[in-house]
């Protein structure tokens, strides 16, 4: 009876410092931002009125010679999710993706389901909510992806996708991107 007395708070201060250990606050996270060295690429904020944080990412575009060969002007990728507060307390179990594509005509209007190929493995992630806004000449076409296949991507030494009929090439910065955001994303990960 002794030896439970006894182990009972040692058990309580072990799981206290487990859950303290697996949240991570705003300024934890501007921290790791620049230490990963991906401040021009990643942000995160708090919206006072609405109580929640964002991080959002935003990857450059993935090169003329590959706008051009699928008819853009432009083709780039943002990804976002929100947590309630200042403190991430879980990672997330799905992440907004979104590419957006400079045209002058529409070119994803008819098609636009996405493949993901990375590491060996090929991930489906479906049809686009799309969205084309002529008059900024941009087609939007937004995706939710999962927190295992952001992992893939991060873990992989190269990655394509196709959108539509388009093919891209991911570049190296935007894995070490998709690397970073594994990271800050995960409260565990310091």
């Amino acid at each position: 009876m002794n030896k439970k007395l006894f182990l009972l708070p040692i058990l309580i201060l072990t799981f206290a410092a487990f859950a303290f250990a697996q949240t991570k606050t705003n300024d934890v996270i501007e921290k790791q931002i620049k230490t990963l060295k991906v401040e021009k690429n990643v942000t995160v904020s708090y919206d006072e009125t609405g109580g929640t944080s964002e991080i959002f990412v935003i990857g450059k575009d993935f090169g003329r010679e590959q706008d051009n060969r699928a008819g853009l002007n432009g083709f780039s990728f943002g990804m976002a999710f929100f947590y309630a507060g200042k403190i991430l307390n879980a990672a997330p179990d799905t992440i907004n993706l979104t590419f957006w594509a400079q045209t002058k005509k529409p070119r994803f209007a008819e098609a636009h389901n996405l493949t993901i190929f990375a590491g060996g493995e090929t991930l489906d992630l479906g049809d686009a909510r799309y969205v084309s806004r002529q008059a900024e000449k941009t087609e939007y076409l937004n995706f939710k992806i999962s927190r295992e296949n952001l992992i893939k991507i991060a873990k992989a030494d190269s990655a394509k996708l196709k959108i539509g009929k388009a093919e891209f090439q991911f570049t190296p910065e935007h894995l070490r991107i998709f690397a970073a955001l594994v990271k800050i994303s995960d409260p565990a990960e310091l």
